[in-house]
């Protein structure tokens, strides 16, 4: 938890420190014209009490905090596009106390040159761990550890092509890239563990092929379905198994400040286990989105933000 409010505040910061600047700079020049910005904050809260209740059940209370951003940099042939995706809940079960309910990091950066309408030579890298440690049975904090922050971690940098058509609809396919698992708790530095070669080793190193799309449908009014899939193959040892990564993401809109979110995400890697792993969460509560509906550059007002 410690390590998500470190790396918020980090994030914030900059974005502070970012519209100083732009004050005193982008009067004169708007240096950021190309860059357009979609960023969704939200905090869900879930509670439950009984008392005298026949059908039983326990009081419990949950949350749920996570901020979503896509920054993307666009000017003639170039294209930028990055990635943040941070997430961390708790439950709090009476009789079973707090439990980890969500917690994700996902970072990644991709850069192109169009070589072809809607087709891109690129170049990127990507991030993938956890803030905090996970356990067995639930999430309980007395059962064994099976997973903690960069353990495992995933990085991985590659080329190859992208195709973006629009906003809705983004396809990287890179033929050659890297692939390192970081396992950076000593606990779990086990031979085989996330495919560790030996006990004590600290990274596997992989090397192959990773495909990853991103597509946005309008359902109907403020109603919105996002979905994301991976592959990856690896060259050195059995490319037939592959890693396989669905996730989508169901946002129901209340009203500017209050909206709904349904998360599905199915993962398939035979280094952490050898069954199709599935996760699913629900929750409604506050959500403010930070969008300029179109990049900076196409705007008759192109320093439409200073000037509110």
């Amino acid at each position: 938890m410690k390590k998500f409010l470190l790396i918020l505040s980090f994030f914030i910061g900059i974005y502070a420190s970012a519209q100083e600047e732009l004050k005193k700079d982008s009067v004169v020049v708007d240096t950021i014209k190309y860059w357009s910005v979609l960023g969704k904050n939200t905090l869900m809260i879930n509670q439950a009490a009984f008392s005298n209740w026949v059908g039983g059940g326990a009081n419990n209370v949950g949350w749920l905090a996570g901020i979503n951003y896509n920054i993307t940099y666009e000017k003639d042939k170039d294209l930028w596009e990055n990635i943040i995706i941070l997430g961390y809940g708790q439950n709090d079960t009476k009789g079973l106390g707090i439990r980890k309910t969500q917690d994700v990091i996902n970072v990644s950066t991709n850069y192109g040159r169009k070589f072809s309408k809607s087709w891109y030579f690129s170049l990127g890298a990507g991030l993938q761990s956890q803030f905090a440690a996970g356990y067995e049975d639930g999430n309980n904090p007395e059962a064994k550890k099976i997973s903690n922050f960069m353990a495992p971690g995933y990085v991985n940098v590659g080329m190859g092509i992208t195709y973006r058509p629009d906003d809705n609809l983004t396809v990287t396919l890179r033929p050659t890239n890297a692939r390192w698992t970081f396992v950076l708790d000593k606990d779990l530095q086990l031979a085989g563990n996330y495919g560790l070669k030996s006990d004590g080793d600290t990274s596997l190193l992989q090397f192959g092929f990773l495909g990853t799309a991103m597509y946005k449908l309008k359902i109907m009014e403020d109603i919105y379905l996002t979905n994301t899939a991976s592959v990856f193959s690896n060259y050195l040892d059995r490319p037939d198994r592959l890693v396989l990564a669905y996730g989508a993401l169901l946002n129901l809109k209340v009203n500017k400040y209050i909206s709904s979110n349904v998360t599905l995400d199915l993962l398939y890697d035979h280094n952490q286990i050898a069954k199709t792993q599935l996760k699913q969460t629900l929750g409604i509560g506050f959500a403010y989105t930070l969008d300029n509906g179109v990049k900076r550059s196409e705007r008759k007002d192109s320093q439409w933000w200073i000037k509110k």
